[in-house]
């Protein structure tokens, strides 16, 4: 009894050794197994990144894409406005400076040029413009005022205040009856400065502005005013 017992034990204890080194083999193939899985996952999820990385690197690219050229067009467009604009002034006519203006602006013409009467003296030697006491008076062309004053500005009290102004042209052009004087002599001023304002003073029969050209500063020189006007473009 004692010999097949001892016999018979060897046997069960090989199987139970089996059986362990089987579950040790299952259970590290087990382990490997979900090892080789997590590392599989990882393995999706780091591939998934740089996906993601380079989807959005092209969205940024291509939204600096755009914004470059609407800054080009943008451009594009400003400069065609410049180049519309150089040849716009390019074909527009330059404007020719005035040389010679009228004396008063509105007005109603009264006694002209070489006209007889009995308030002259000899023939009437200007172009009177009727207009209310106070109207801003204007050199008829740029130059030198060579008189300015009461007494006609040394051509006679019959004038009452007035003005002399010599023009490079050699020629003079005279304004009287002023009620005031705004300029003194020696002053240059330019064409359509306001030089004084009209009045009814020396021998007036009313508010008026009584406009010469002369060929000299004083009296008895006088041409006719509104032929001379028309000779440099100007029409009364």
């Amino acid at each position: 009894m004692s010999k097949r017992a001892t016999s018979r034990h060897p046997r069960p204890s090989v199987l139970r050794t089996r059986a362990a080194v089987l579950a040790a083999g299952l259970g590290t193939s087990m382990v490997l197994g979900a090892g080789a899985a997590f590392a599989a996952g990882t393995g999706t999820a780091a591939a998934a990144a740089p996906a993601v990385v380079n989807a959005s690197s092209a969205v940024a690219a291509q939204a600096q894409a755009q914004a470059k050229a609407a800054g080009a067009a943008k451009q594009a467009v400003a400069a065609k406005a410049v180049a519309a604009k150089a040849v716009a002034k390019k074909k527009a006519p330059a404007k020719k400076a005035v040389a010679w203006v009228k004396p008063v602006t509105h007005y109603t013409l009264t006694a002209s040029f070489n006209q007889g009467g009995a308030m002259w003296s000899h023939k009437h030697s200007g172009q009177d413009f009727a207009v209310p006491v106070g109207t801003a008076v204007k050199a008829a062309g740029s130059g030198t005022v060579v008189k300015a004053g009461p007494n006609g500005g040394g051509d006679g009290p019959a004038y009452g205040n007035a003005i002399v102004i010599k023009h490079a042209n050699g020629k003079y052009s005279q304004y009287a009856h002023l009620s005031k004087i705004n300029v003194h002599i020696g002053q240059s001023v330019k064409v359509n400065q306001k030089i004084a304002l009209s009045g009814n003073t020396g021998n007036s029969s009313g508010p008026h502005l009584h406009f010469e050209i002369r060929t000299t500063p004083n009296y008895g020189s006088a041409l006719n005013p509104t032929a001379f006007l028309r000779t440099v473009g100007v029409t009364i």
